[in-house]
């Protein structure tokens, strides 16, 4: 593993985060034999607008159960097994953190999913797979951690078979100023590498990718978070929340992630593009 995948990997890295969840599922009521994904749903969707982002970006994908999906930078795992939940697909996920990814199959089979997602530790400038395997690829706030954009977009390139598409919702630069640190994705600038809009496009144009679908969801991010801290003011910090992955920063970071939305330091965009036949 580079140097760089170490500092993201360490970045994300919790003491005890199996632990932490299992008990915050316990003291929150759910019974792990009898777990149910909406259970997750809290803290598995780790990316702005959870579950409610996923769902709308997958319904415009046409997903079914023959396609075979893989999701870069799947966390633990929440999107990844709302799609075989809801859509029947057959997903991988791969993910830097090996902590993420034991916990993310740990949950797949307590939901009886494990014939259908399963998880394991990659990097996503390597990905580990053949040539054309996959007929979706998926992915939610990654991107900002990889500073090679033009090497993970040849390797989405790689592994999507001709007429496949890939998902993207991610965080870029936006026209406001500086991100302020530290953020959910990075403590300092170091290991944090978002580009504009724009440098985005033409990155996936310039691999080959046809653009189908571009919408900026920046605001839609803004009253999601508006609504998050209304929620803990009225009802305080939930027993299971990103709180548990993000740590004691926690609150320093949700409060810069809101500023740098709000003053549009930092964009959402969300689109869909298209290898070719």
């Amino acid at each position: 593993m580079s140097s760089s995948a170490k500092m993201v990997e360490t970045h994300y890295k919790r003491q005890n985060l199996e632990a932490a969840i299992l008990a915050a599922l316990e003291t929150a009521g759910v019974d792990l034999n009898q777990l149910r994904a909406t259970d997750l749903a809290p803290i598995d969707e780790f990316h702005i607008g959870g579950r409610k982002a996923t769902l709308e970006l997958a319904r415009q994908l046409d997903l079914n159960q023959e396609m075979r999906v893989l999701d870069v930078g799947s966390g633990l795992g929440g999107p990844s097994r709302c799609l075989a939940l809801e859509f029947g697909c057959q997903v991988t996920g791969i993910d830097l953190a090996a902590d993420y990814c034991r916990l993310a199959n740990l949950f797949a089979r307590q939901l009886g999913l494990d014939s259908r997602v399963s998880y394991q530790q990659g990097n996503a400038l390597e990905l580990p797979f053949n040539d054309q395997s996959f007929d979706l690829l998926w992915t939610q706030h990654v991107s900002m951690n990889i500073a090679d954009k033009a090497k993970l977009y040849r390797e989405m390139w790689r592994v999507l078979k001709p007429g496949g598409k890939l998902a993207i919702y991610d965080v870029l630069n936006g026209e406001g100023g500086p991100v302020l640190f530290p953020v959910p994705w990075a403590r300092e600038p170091s290991i944090s590498h978002l580009i504009s809009p724009q440098q985005l496009r033409d990155q996936l144009e310039q691999t080959g990718f046809h653009v189908l679908h571009w919408q900026d969801n920046t605001e839609k991010g803004r009253v999601w978070f508006r609504q998050m801290g209304d929620r803990i003011k009225q009802k305080g910090l939930p027993r299971l929340g990103i709180h548990l992955l993000l740590g004691k920063d926690f609150q320093l970071m949700t409060q810069n992630q809101v500023r740098n939305l709000e003053e549009g330091r930092i964009a959402l965009i969300e689109t869909i593009v298209k290898r070719p036949l």
